[in-house]
């Protein structure tokens, strides 16, 4: 047989029980794969049915209308000649299982059930799937009726296995499994298996994309072989944002990259590749030939078929490259962007409302927008005709054509200002100017007449009217007067988003979007059904510190001068009043604390998995050079005070685009109980002993350490 393997590997943006999409997708990227001469297609995990089914994988529709696909797809010609390797759940002995389902030729060769369950943060797997714990063994399936009626066969393999072309050996990984501990790729490339294949449905997380791709380099890297990632992309019904990065590496370095960010919905990588590659590179590994001779085999499905030709001699074969990472600031610009663009086109809006206070938290959301507009033109400059065809469905007409990022985004994106008469004229410039740069259509109002409304019922009511700290009032009234202000916000800003195309003769509805960052979810530095109370948010999974990098990003990327001053100016709600026409109150001031500081809060909190106590332990080391024990020992508390009476807000809390590890998301990643004793007494003594056993010893002076 021949030396030189044609294989395929793709990125697709399936969606959640989108049965008819999903096999449209599926059929499309096989296509690409054999008019590029591959001989065999891995798709994403689960991509029959869609990653995200969450509780729909209980329903028997879900296993019915994934085995309706499949026969589609055992049917179709362009999956003949060609082995085909899909994911979907299957039913075994009343036991459910995440599997791969490889065929060829109208034949099932081999159901190939997940071993290791991704079962932490985002992912519940365990909840739904049950983990194949049966190492090496094959068991007997016995297929559905619509399934035999098109293969002629009544049982298929099941189980753990590799499969025995007549030039190689393929060995199926599924997404967890190449970060677990004890990876199959392991043994399996010691058993002789040349190909490994992974099937992943990862999301995307800030500067975690470098680890995905070590991962796959160190697999063949001690072992050599050839790997293949395949991976979902795109919003397929949630939080979370796939984000593709489909790639090939042979024996420890990348030949073929996909994007990670990208509004095509089908993207295929194939490449050819040299077996004898992989041979050459494992002669000389003597510690991994001696390994392999002591294996326990697996047990092998035979296939009459070859990935190679027998005449490839002259066959080019496929090179290494540099991986090109994004940085964060980019990240942040793309990925957000995408999913606000499946979002849209999959809701069947015309378009987001955003209420643009002209800080920095709203105007890196505004620029999210303008980011997603850009790549919009960019795709169908590039002859994109699904973007095409989804832009000329958004705004109603289909004779449209995006070209220009500030046009599109003036169809598509209203910005609106809403002023009180603490307001700031500074602000209320620097929205106006943003929204002119980005092209938006931009709306001025003043919600003081409301919020005196509202407040005058209170008072006619109760016959007593509250008054503003500053005017003699308490700090119940203070706060009641901010919150009225903030949730009259978010009224009108769904009233708006619901009529304003209307007043303007156009069809549809706005998308709400809603700009509280990372930082200050997790401080619960937000007024409960606030402007944060919206459809969606891009930047809820973001820090302050990030946000502000990426302003500076969009300075220079996108010309958006108008951000300067917003960069420049402190962080600030404007719901108390001015002082002397200038803004008195500012964020930070009112939280007690800094975002920097945040931040770390943060990491410490879900990251490290410490509680106040352990949190304490470890800042007395990390600000040894500007705190002292007493000190850290004060913020510590301040922090989880605040964090534990505002955890409730997380509850309510807009679904945001998840992009950091320590995120405070109460649905489904940071699981916590919502109504503490915010006293902590038993913690916090412990932390006061710890001071105290300090102090006594001479505590930890500037730039001394522990002993």
């Amino acid at each position: 047989m021949g030396r030189a393997v044609t294989v395929a590997t793709c990125a697709l943006n399936q969606w959640a029980l989108d049965f008819e999409g999903n096999l449209e997708r599926i059929v499309r990227s096989i296509d690409i794969a054999k008019s590029k001469g591959a001989r065999y297609r891995l798709g994403p995990e689960l991509e029959i049915c869609g990653y995200g089914c969450s509780d729909h994988y209980y329903e028997s529709d879900t296993l019915l209308h994934s085995f309706q696909v499949l026969a589609k797809l055992l049917e179709s010609s362009a999956a003949q000649d060609i082995i085909c390797d899909v994911g979907m759940p299957v039913l075994h002995r009343n036991v459910r299982y995440n599997c791969r389902v490889i065929f060829l030729n109208k034949k099932i060769l081999l159901i190939r059930p997940k071993i290791s369950l991704a079962n932490a943060g985002n992912y519940r797997e365990l909840r739904w799937f049950t983990p194949w714990s049966k190492a090496r063994h094959v068991e007997e399936y016995f297929l559905p009726g619509i399934i035999q009626e098109v293969t002629g066969q009544e049982t298929v393999p099941f189980g753990d296995a590799v499969l025995a072309t007549k030039d190689t050996c393929l060995g199926a990984e599924i997404c967890e499994e190449l970060w677990a501990p004890n990876s199959p790729h392991i043994d399996m490339g010691l058993d002789g298996v040349e190909i490994f294949t992974n099937s992943s449905g990862s999301h995307h997380v800030l500067r975690k994309a470098h680890t995905r791709v070590d991962l796959v380099n160190s697999a063949t890297a001690k072992n050599g072989g050839i790997y293949l990632l395949a991976n979902q992309k795109g919003c397929d019904g949630d939080r979370l944002y796939y984000d593709g990065c489909a790639m090939i590496s042979v024996n420890g370095e990348t030949v073929a990259q996909g994007s990670q960010f990208s509004l095509d919905d089908v993207e295929v990588l194939v490449a050819t590749l040299d077996l004898e590659d992989v041979r050459s590179y494992r002669a000389e590994i003597s510690s991994r030939n001696l390994a392999a001779s002591k294996v326990n085999p697996y047990p092998r499905v035979t296939v009459n078929f070859a990935l190679s030709c027998s005449d490839d001699a002259a066959v080019p074969t496929c090179m290494p490259i540099q991986w090109r990472h994004h940085s964060p600031e980019e990240e942040i610009s793309l990925g957000p962007a995408c999913w606000l663009w499946d979002y849209l086109r999959r809701s069947k809006q015309a378009g987001f409302l955003l209420p643009l206070s002209g800080g920095i938290d709203s105007s890196a959301t505004a620029c999210i927008v303008y980011s997603m507009c850009h790549q919009v033109c960019l795709a169908v400059k590039d002859g994109n005709s699904d973007v095409l065809a989804d832009a000329r469905r958004i705004v109603h007409d289909e004779t449209y054509v995006p070209k220009d990022p500030r046009e599109f985004c003036k169809r598509i994106f209203t910005t609106c200002y809403m002023a009180s008469e603490n307001s700031s004229q500074e602000t209320c410039n620097r929205a106006k100017l943003l929204a002119e740069q980005i092209g938006s259509y931009h709306i001025n109002l003043n919600i003081d007449a409301a919020v005196k409304a509202v407040v005058g019922i209170f008072s006619v009511v109760t016959g007593h009217t509250p008054r503003f700290a500053v005017y003699g009032g308490s700090s119940r009234e203070n706060l009641a007067l901010q919150n009225v202000q903030a949730r009259i916000r978010m009224v009108l800003a769904y009233l708006f988003a619901q009529l304003t195309l209307w007043t303007r003769g156009l069809p549809g509805g706005l998308l709400v979007l809603g700009s509280a960052n990372v930082d200050e979810s997790l401080r619960g530095y937000l007024t409960k059904y606030d402007c944060s109370s919206a459809d969606i948010n891009p930047i809820g999974g973001i820090s302050k510190t990030d946000l502000k990098n990426f302003i500076q990003y969009c300075i220079e990327t996108f010309q958006l001068t108008a951000l300067r001053s917003i960069m420049s100016a402190p962080p600030t709600a404007e719901l108390e009043p001015l002082v002397d026409g200038h803004v008195a109150q500012t964020d930070e001031a009112d939280m007690g604390m800094t975002y920097a500081e945040l931040s770390i809060y943060g990491k410490l909190r879900k990251i490290a998995k410490a509680g106040p106590y352990s949190m304490f332990c470890k800042l007395i080391h990390m600000w040894k050079e500007i705190c002292s024990p007493r000190e850290v020992a004060s913020k510590v508390k301040h922090f989880f005070r605040m964090y534990s009476m505002n955890r409730h807000k997380m509850t309510t809390l807009t679904p945001s685009y998840h992009a950091e590890n320590y995120s405070p998301d109460d649905n489904r990643f940071d699981l916590r109980p919502f109504l503490y004793n915010t006293t902590w007494s038993w913690q916090f003594r412990c932390i006061d002993q710890q001071v105290s056993q300090l102090e006594k010893k001479g505590g930890i002076s500037p730039g001394e350490d522990v002993d």
